[in-house]
């Protein structure tokens, strides 16, 4: 699968490897042009065919956030993990209401394919993931497709946790950092929700982490699940809920390390703290 029209932005040495920026177009998904950075670690760049772990950035973000405040360059190339960072969410649409990132509604991706006008014709996030961008972007510098993992913080957790979830056999490997866990449960979700997905609340089940969890009759990574959460966290009551997916999880039987830190917020000094462990987490599940 080619990426259509696609265009290198800049391109930067980095650890043995190259960082780069690009835009494409998503003609079946999206319908606009999107953006994306990859690190391509220096085995990739030597030839080898590594694995790739996509990072699912959270409200607010681009694809530029993560790739320059978390810090996971370093580690990934001694690694030789690949790192896709999508953006967040279609840009220049033209639908009143897309800059809406700021107050947390409809505009930001929630990484779904929206059902509700005006919002279908072109958030298609989920589809735009699996069926465009992640194959796009294997088969464009190959990588291994049949060694993919990802991960992602708050939204973008939400996005790594459901996609997922709903994808079987994907991905091999899944984290998160300060996850919304629970999105029909929560004001942000709900927002979302309700603008993408309409009024009817039996259709929101199956992008709930939580809820997708529980519903396994098996437990899918057996291998474990990582997620991160700071107790400083000023989202964390309302809009997270970490205990739900932890419930969830026992329930079914899937393991889960679920690491809960005094003093962290839920900014990128969090993610840069522990962006290493969940690199070795997903390099030894790709190995």
């Amino acid at each position: 699968m080619a990426l259509e029209r696609l265009e290198l932005l800049s391109e930067h040495g980095c650890f043995g490897g190259v960082q780069r920026f690009y835009k494409h177009f998503s003609v079946n998904q999206i319908g606009l042009p999107m953006r994306f950075a990859l690190f391509l670690p220096p085995q990739a760049v030597a030839g080898d065919k590594v694995p790739l772990l996509t990072y699912l950035a959270g409200l607010t973000c681009t694809e530029e956030t993560a790739t320059m405040k978390a810090g996971a360059q370093r580690l990934a190339a001694q690694l030789g993990l690949a790192l896709l960072f999508p953006d967040t969410s279609p840009r220049n649409s033209g639908i009143d209401g897309e800059d809406h990132h700021w107050d947390f509604g409809v505009g930001a991706g929630f990484y779904l394919d929206a059902t509700e006008h005006p919002w279908a014709g072109h958030w298609q996030m989920e589809s735009y993931l699996l069926q465009d961008l992640i194959p796009g972007v294997v088969a464009e510098f190959g990588l291994d497709g049949d060694r993919l993992g990802i991960t992602g913080h708050s939204m973008g957790g939400h996005g790594a946790l459901t996609l997922a979830l709903r994808h079987p056999g994907v991905f091999r490997s899944l984290s998160a950092f300060a996850p919304i866990c629970a999105p029909t449960k929560c004001p942000w979700g709900r927002k979302a929700f309700l603008g993408y997905l309409g009024q009817d609340e039996a259709t929101w089940a199956a992008h709930d982490a939580s809820l997708l969890m529980a519903a396994q009759t098996t437990a899918p990574f057996l291998g474990g699940i990582l997620v991160d959460q700071g107790l400083a966290d000023k989202f964390l009551a309302e809009q997270l809920h970490p205990e739900a997916f932890e419930a969830a999880c026992a329930q079914v039987g899937q393991p889960l390390t679920l690491r809960r830190h005094a003093g962290y917020d839920h900014g990128y000094y969090f993610i840069s703290s522990f962006i290493d462990d969940h690199l070795r987490h997903h390099a030894q599940a790709l190995a």
